[in-house]
């Protein structure tokens, strides 16, 4: 089908350096050009305003995404990996795997992990004031060890190797875009990333106790298949690091460039939660995932072709200030973030928010009984992924407590 006349157009490269570096302007650019628009170098069509983004995210039925939530479509392209069951897949193959994560990674679950991620927290704060003093980078220090520290004991994977999943998660999320440099930069080292992962994932790898002994054990109770369940594990792997490394940074940096919401967070402890969740909607960690059209749809007045790749800029709706309000650019710990679509939304909603969350508040918790202020001391240096908002460095300079 012809698309309109008036569609709007863009032949910006959303995977370029520049927009990578920088995404605010090109959002707003978008968002203000209209509901949909045709990005003329990769032919897809993007939504950048919340309201379109969220309805896609909710329609999985007219926005799929076993045809792969990037660029490749899996209709015409065989992927470079098995894909994944929860991110790559519709109902009915998607329902049984999301309910056996649901229950492991629900709030019921994650409590017995609170006591001793609060205590490793705490400890890897004092660490880092003891050794590095009042000045240290906070994402080598905090954003990155804190995860790789608690996420893959809880996984019940060993500790050899854990280096690999930053790398191979990197990886993974710049093979959503287009084939540029960034994916060329991981290429050589994809296959021995690949088989390391893929090796975690084996029953007899895993510890006893773990959200991996439960994914099999899931398994043996016939709620998933055998053959389902390392790949459910590599789910958790491939998608249970990087976005968190890069969600405690965003917060870290909002703090640091907003002294007085770090003073506000102290006198209200038990605001960790809505701060990390504002600075994900702020910051958007988790920047774009594609859909793939199952018929013709009408958007704002324009006909997305069937099998159609349809760009959604999470970014881009998450500092809409039709939902967001004139403020939209600002990171406010008053503000109710609920809603935002950082994590997703709808039937693919990120099934792990509530361990990254759990991270965030025993970090942020942790940090604020110790530290009274923090500010950047020096530029921070982001790292360019094509999925990603993430972060190289962040120098800043603390005022213990």
């Amino acid at each position: 089908m012809t698309l309109a006349v008036s569609l709007p157009t863009s032949d910006a490269d959303p995977f370029g350096h520049a927009v990578l570096e920088d995404p605010i302007p090109f959002h707003a650019a978008l968002r203000a050009a209209g509901p949909v628009v045709h990005l003329t170098r990769y032919d897809v069509h993007a939504f950048a305003r919340y309201e379109q983004v969220h309805a896609a995210l909710r329609d999985w039925q007219g926005f799929q995404s076993a045809a792969g939530v990037g660029l490749a479509n899996f209709r015409v392209e065989k992927p470079w990996r098995p894909p994944s069951l929860l991110l790559e897949a519709d109902p009915p193959h998607h329902d049984a795997p999301r309910r056996v994560l649901q229950k492991i990674l629900g709030p019921r679950a994650l409590r017995k992990l609170r006591e001793g991620w609060t205590a490793d927290a705490e400890a890897l704060v004092e660490e880092v004031l003891t050794e590095h003093g009042p000045e240290f980078d906070a994402v080598t220090r905090l954003a990155e060890v804190f995860p790789l520290r608690v996420f893959p004991d809880a996984v019940g994977i060993p500790a050899a190797g854990r280096e690999n999943l930053l790398p191979y998660g990197d990886h993974l999320f710049n093979a959503f875009g287009p084939p540029n440099d960034l994916v060329e930069k991981g290429a050589s080292r994809i296959g021995e990333l690949s088989a390391w992962t893929n090796a975690q994932c084996a029953r007899d790898v895993l510890a006893p106790a773990g959200f991996g002994a439960d994914i099999w054990a899931a398994a043996d109770r016939g709620e998933i298949t055998r053959e389902q369940a390392p790949l459910v594990v590599r789910s958790l792997l491939s998608a249970g690091v990087d976005t968190t490394v890069h969600g405690l940074s965003a917060v870290l940096y909002a703090f640091a460039s907003n002294p007085d919401q770090w003073v506000r967070l102290r006198a209200e402890p038990g605001a960790a939660r809505v701060a990390f969740d504002e600075a994900v909607r702020w910051e958007s960690p988790v920047q774009t995932f594609f859909r793939t059209t199952t018929r013709d749809i009408e958007v704002g007045g324009h006909v997305i072709p069937d099998g159609h790749k349809v760009l959604l800029f999470l970014g881009a709706a998450n500092r809409d200030p039709e939902r967001w309000g004139s403020r939209a650019d600002e990171f406010d710990l008053g503000r109710d973030p609920s809603g935002h679509v950082g994590f997703g939304m709808g039937l693919h909603q990120c099934v792990g928010q509530h361990v990254a969350r759990l991270e965030a508040e025993s970090l942020l918790t942790a940090l604020a009984r110790r530290v009274a202020a923090i500010d950047l001391a020096g530029p921070a240096v982001r790292h360019h992924n094509n999925t990603l908002r993430a972060w190289e460095s962040m120098p800043v300079r603390v005022t213990p407590a």
